[in-house]
C-alpha cells in the first residue's frame, strides 16, 4: 500500500518447528512457532523495518527480501521483547550496518535483561538451538524520539500501550498511511499467546487495544497473521473476543489439557493450535 511516495509492504516468515522440553499437544499435533511478520514502510530513499525474525534462516531470507526493494534501510524497530522479535537485530545489522535500532527504552531493557553476556537466557535458547545468530544477541539501540522519527518526509510515531501478551509492549503509527505496526497487541487469525494474562494481564490487553483503536488506522499489521489475510483494522476487535473467550476458558479449565481442548474447539480456525498449548502451559505452571 502506499501514500504519495510513503508505502509499506509486509513479509510473513514461515512457521518454525520447535523442540522443547514439554509434554507434547494433548491431539498430538505438530510443535510450531507462529509465523511472524515484518513491515517494511519506505520511500524513495530510506526504509524501516519492524521485528526481526528468529532464526538464521529466516533472516537470510528477510534481507533478500528487504534488497529486492533498492532502498537504504535506516531503522530497525523492535516492538517488544520477546525474544522472537528480536534474536536477529545483529545478524540483519551486519548486512545493513547502517541501520540504527530503535524501540522505547522499556524494551531496550527487557531486551538486555534476557541476554545477560550476549546470550539468550532461559528455555527459549533450547528451542531453536543451532538455528540461532551466533551472540552477542544483546541489542544496542536508541529510544524512539518522543516526537517521532521523519522517514522521507512522513511522520513515523511509536506509542506504548502497556501489556499486551507481555510487558512494555509498543506499536508504531504512520499516520500518512492511516497504518499502525501494532506488534503482539493484535493477533490476524492466528492463536493468541495467552501465557503472561493472569494477574489482570488480560484486562491490561483490552486496555492496549483501546490505545490502538484510538488511533483510527485503516490498516493494522500483526506480528503474528495469518498470510492468507490482509490487514484489516477489525482484527483489533478479532483480538479482542479471543481474550474474552480465553478469559472465560481459563476461568472454567483446571488443567492444560483442558484449556488447550477448550480453546481449540472455540477457534477451530486459527493458525497454530501449539500456541495455545504453550500458553496453557504457562497459565497453569503454579
Amino acid at each position: 500500500m502506499s501514500s504519495n511516495d510513503l508505502r509499506y509492504e509486509v513479509f510473513v516468515s514461515d512457521m518454525e518447528p520447535v523442540t522443547v522440553a514439554a509434554p507434547p499437544r494433548p491431539d498430538d499435533g505438530p510443535s510450531l512457532w507462529s509465523s511472524m511478520s515484518h513491515t517494511l514502510i519506505y520511500g524513495k530513499n530510506e526504509a524501516l523495518l519492524t521485528d526481526p525474525p528468529v532464526t538464521r534462516a529466516q533472516a537470510d531470507t528477510l534481507i533478500k527480501w528487504v534488497e529486492s526493494h533498492d532502498v537504504a534501510l535506516r531503522y530497525i524497530y523492535v516492538t517488544h521483547a520477546h525474544f522472537d522479535h528480536f534474536a536477529t537485530t545483529n545478524y540483519l545489522l551486519r548486512r545493513f550496518p547502517d541501520a540504527t535500532v530503535v524501540a522505547s527504552d522499556a524494551v531496550l531493557a527487557g531486551i538486555a535483561r534476557q541476554t545477560p553476556g550476549g546470550v539468550l537466557a532461559g528455555v527459549y535458547r533450547d528451542i531453536f538451538g543451532d538455528a540461532l545468530p551466533e551472540p552477542p544477541l544483546t541489542v544496542q539501540g536508541s529510544v524512539f524520539p518522543a516526537d517521532g522519527l521523519i522517514l522521507d518526509g512522513h511522520e513515523l510515531v511509536a506509542h506504548e500501550v502497556g501489556h499486551s501478551d507481555t510487558d512494555d509492549t509498543s506499536v508504531l503509527h504512520v499516520p500518512s498511511l492511516d497504518l499502525v505496526v501494532a506488534g503482539d497487541v493484535v493477533y490476524n487469525n492466528v492463536h493468541q499467546y495467552l501465557g503472561e494474562g493472569r494477574d489482570d494481564g488480560l484486562d491490561a490487553w483490552h486496555r492496549a487495544l483501546d490505545k490502538v483503536a484510538a488511533l483510527k488506522p485503516r490498516f493494522v499489521v500483526a506480528s503474528h497473521k495469518d498470510i492468507q489475510r490482509g490487514n484489516p483494522a477489525s482484527d483489533i476487535d478479532e483480538t479482542r473476543r479471543y481474550l474474552d473467550a480465553g478469559a472465560v476458558v481459563l476461568e472454567q479449565s483446571t488443567s492444560p489439557a483442558e484449556f488447550f481442548n477448550a480453546m481449540k474447539q472455540r477457534y477451530p480456525g486459527r493458525v497454530n493450535p501449539w500456541a495455545i498449548w504453550l500458553s496453557a502451559l504457562q497459565l497453569f505452571s503454579d
